[in-house]
């Protein structure tokens, strides 16, 4: 009974995740405006940012994998090594959310020490595709985190003894 729990519970975690991270992928995919500043009309797109670049490819990647790993049988010896494509996913997830939010960050704030001007006053509707994309690829970290801890627990239960009662 408890390892049908611990599978329901890992099988809806992927899904939440494989959901977060598509939404975010398709969010920031989507996120686009223009101003016109002094008759000079400006662009904001995620294709002109590296960050926004990685960001989408990490949350495309993190989509797939956590599709592709669901067809991975629980009992076969391949859902043991499962436990590394999951740090490795968790790890390029939470690089991506770190990158992507830094950079949303000093588009919000600026940076009066190097003379950046904040942007998102004249591009809101990109800075809110952006936040709502953060917050979905955040929100598929967790849930990569949560993984990973019940994919280590999986795996180190058997070898660990149990304690007498």
């Amino acid at each position: 009974m408890a390892k049908a729990a611990s599978r329901l519970f890992s099988l809806l975690l992927r899904l939440l995740a494989a959901a977060a991270t598509l939404s975010a992928t398709i969010i920031m995919a989507t996120s686009h405006d223009s101003t016109t500043i002094f008759g000079v009309t400006l662009d904001a797109k995620f294709q002109y940012t590296p960050s926004f670049k990685f960001f989408v490819v990490a949350n495309a990647i993190g989509c797939g994998y956590s599709l592709v790993v669901l067809f991975v049988p629980p009992r076969s010896s391949l859902s043991r090594l499962v436990i590394v494509p999951d740090v490795m996913v968790a790890l390029l997830l939470t690089a991506a959310v770190a990158a992507a939010g830094a950079l949303a960050h000093l588009g919000k704030r600026g940076n009066s020490h190097a003379g950046w001007l904040p942007t998102c006053g004249q591009i809101p509707s990109f800075c809110h595709h952006v936040m709502g994309a953060l917050i979905c690829a955040f929100v598929g970290a967790a849930a990569y985190l949560f993984l990973l801890l019940d994919t280590i627990h999986t795996v180190l239960s058997p070898l660990l003894p149990s304690s007498p009662s």
